[in-house]
């Protein structure tokens, strides 16, 4: 059985004179790849860059929008209603569309950031209202969601395209939500550990969760966090041993 799947990372999280990530060095190890788009990060000048760096590595867009919260990097949770939910979402792919539509490239997906994430993983009206927002903006964009989650729910419920996630570099709990960042080993730091999981996602379709319970789950896409110091690493260890075992990387389009 053959397998292909997505290998995303999270850019363009730079601010001003602050800068965050090795973007121009992850792109080249990548198929996709998840803009920030100015609430949790990002400005319009690294949004510029961003964008302009990934279609030079031919990389597909993605939006990244998160909350309204540059300080806590949008990893605070907010209380907002699921309208607010959906003008946050729609404001922020609008501008990163602006951005992909002057270079010449289209915005392949949108994938919630942060706290934002999680909280639509678990909420079926906060996904649900995101999920029609992105399809009014373009039936075409494709909704990337926690695998199993709320967010792939929703989707499927409207008929809006989407693709389930697994993340290289995250642990999970039992329910298939990802382990809190405040709790003990909710990231994933060893190499070896990163790329056993993430082929055994992919090929079985299973994970470990944090409490030594197998967890069903589906990886049409793998994502690699771009703030962690382990990114640039994760991704050039990943892509040649995902490519090692006759699985295809690519994007969407």
């Amino acid at each position: 059985m053959s397998f292909k799947v997505d290998l995303n990372c999270d850019l363009g999280e730079s601010f001003g004179k602050y800068r965050i990530g090795r973007d121009e060095d992850i792109l080249p190890w990548i198929s996709s790849c998840n803009i920030a788009c100015g609430y949790h990060a990002s400005d319009p000048c690294v949004m510029s860059r961003t964008v302009a760096q990934a279609v030079a590595h031919g990389v597909a867009l993605g939006a990244h929008p998160g909350l309204p919260d540059l300080i806590g990097f949008g990893r605070r949770n907010m209380a907002i209603t699921p309208q607010e939910a959906a003008d946050y979402v729609t404001y922020q792919v609008g501008a990163l569309w602006a951005f992909a539509k002057a270079n010449g490239c289209p915005v392949q997906h949108v994938k919630l950031h942060g706290a934002l994430y999680n909280m639509a993983a678990k909420d079926y009206n906060l996904s649900l209202a995101i999920a029609k927002a992105i399809q009014k903006m373009d039936d075409s964009l494709i909704f990337m969601g926690l695998s199993g989650s709320q967010m792939i729910k929703a989707a499927q419920d409207i008929g809006l395209q989407y693709a389930q996630e697994v993340f290289a570099d995250r642990a999970y709990m039992p329910d298939g939500t990802l382990v809190p960042r405040s709790q003990p080993g909710a990231m994933v730091t060893s190499t070896s550990e990163c790329i056993s999981r993430v082929i055994r996602m992919v090929q079985r379709g299973k994970v470990s969760a944090i409490n030594g319970e197998d967890i069903a789950i589906h990886a049409d896409s793998i994502c690699v966090h771009g703030d962690s110091e382990t990114a640039l690493k994760f991704v050039q260890a990943l892509n040649k041993a995902i490519k090692k075992e006759g699985i295809s990387i690519c994007a969407w389009l």
